[in-house]
């Protein structure tokens, strides 16, 4: 007789009614309104709009009014020659008060108009980079639920295959008291117990993490408890998911990003070529002034002074300023070709590769599926054959590892499929209110 090997003993995982049950579109929607990226994006938004709207003030007139008061300290001295001798005198008030209001506007001025045209783009390419901080967000929350599911589903496996151990363990332990069993084969059945119990905390904690992962993205409390509802197994229905007709990449939203980038560098060109232009402006400035000595200001003399008019401005030289800005601007047309070609190119690669990784998932789940079906009629018959003593411990192990792996291959073969389509769907720039079409 061998010292009896402990058999670890695992507390059975119950639900918890205390956790908040979310669906997948549940935590879409709280990650759209929560999520912090999605936030910032949304007030850059706002930030590009009010710029946008100090960009048009320059349009209407810019009032300003101003007033001074100066002391005289030492009078000025006026000397004048008068029949033949030179005479002195002070001259000027020790109190000088000016007041008054001017005006300007803009009448004829080429490079403002264009300016607001390229702030009305700007405001354009922060909207697209909102969208593309939403499809992104869209398809990391969508990432992290499949992993969530994914890691409930083996957990569950691993949970079977504990279960199985210990049925089979104890088994083992009564055919070996009754002398059917070796002592070698005892050892390995409590062997078995031991090598599930480090999977069963191993998925455990994958799915506290993958629902960290998910409450991060949706901008939600870290100690609120949630929990994923449906299963991996249940989106094993959009499989038969059909390859999109429209590839061509125009709604993507890296490649509007940089269309309107394109947008903004020919409206700067024409920008700088327009401060060449002469330009018109309207004036008007009313003033009054006073002089006194004392500060009797009730007894002042105020005497107004107005005046309206009109000034051209025309530039003749700036030293090539504005012709090396626009060779610059040029410059930077080119690298952005560049990009956006480099980009378009790269898209296509991932695109491509989602599609492979979506095809090659779908044959994997049909085969898994098959090889699942066997793998369970197997260990059926493994399970039958040693509990009547007609096939060996190794034969029911070999078989619980076929079923393992077979379970494991159908959920993993789900999870890439979700994942790969997904990724697909951020590329092809198909928005979340589309993407609830698809489904």
């Amino acid at each position: 007789m061998i010292a009896a090997l402990a058999v670890p003993q695992v507390v059975a995982v119950t639900s918890d009614t205390s956790k908040t049950t979310i669906t997948l579109e549940q935590a879409l929607q709280i990650a759209l309104s929560e999520n912090a990226t999605v936030q910032v994006a949304d007030k850059e938004i706002e930030v590009k709009g009010y710029s946008r709207k100090g960009t048009y003030a320059a349009l209407f007139p810019q009032i300003s009014a101003s007033g001074s008061f100066n002391r005289t300290l030492k009078k000025q001295v006026m000397t004048i020659d008068m029949g033949g001798q030179s005479q002195s005198f002070e001259v000027g008030r020790w109190n000088t008060i000016n007041g008054g209001v001017s005006a300007s506007m803009p009448i004829i001025n080429a490079q403002l108009w264009k300016s607001l045209e390229i702030s009305g783009e700007d405001v354009e390419l922060a909207i697209e980079q909102a969208r593309n901080s939403r499809l992104q967000m869209v398809t990391q929350v969508k990432q992290a639920y499949y992993t969530a599911l994914l890691a409930k589903e083996a957990h569950k496996v691993y949970k079977s295959v504990y279960e199985n151990a210990l049925a089979n363990c104890a088994l083992t332990e009564k055919k070996y008291n009754a002398s059917k069993a070796s002592e070698l084969d005892l050892t390995r059945a409590k062997t078995a117990v031991a090598n599930a119990v480090p999977h069963m905390y191993d998925s455990e904690n994958a799915i506290i993490l993958a629902l960290w992962r998910l409450k991060a993205l949706m901008g939600v409390d870290l100690d609120m408890k949630i929990d994923v509802a449906d299963s991996l197994l249940a989106y094993s229905e959009g499989m038969a998911y059909m390859e999109p007709d429209n590839l061509d990449l125009s709604n993507n939203s890296s490649l509007k990003q940089l269309e309107l980038q394109a947008e903004v560098l020919a409206n700067s060109i024409k920008l700088q070529t327009y401060a060449n232009l002469p330009s018109l402006a309207l004036s008007f400035s009313y003033q009054i002034n006073a002089m006194e000595n004392e500060f009797n200001f009730s007894e002042y003399k105020w005497h107004p002074y107005a005046m309206l008019g009109l000034s051209l401005n025309v530039p003749i030289f700036t030293g090539g300023r504005n012709h090396n800005k626009i060779k610059q601007t040029k410059v930077q047309q080119q690298q952005l070709a560049i990009q956006r070609e480099d980009a378009e190119r790269n898209l296509r690669v991932g695109l491509m590769s989602n599609l492979n990784t979506m095809d090659m998932a779908g044959k994997s789940y049909f085969s898994a599926v098959e090889a699942l079906e066997s793998a369970n009629k197997a260990y059926g018959i493994a399970s039958k054959s040693y509990e009547v003593g007609r096939s060996t411990l190794t034969d029911l192990n070999d078989a619980q590892l076929a079923l393992t792996q077979a379970r494991l291959a159908v959920s993993q073969a789900v999870y890439n499929f979700l994942n790969a389509k997904a990724s697909l769907e951020q590329t092809l720039g198909i928005d979340y209110d589309l993407q609830e079409n698809l489904q």
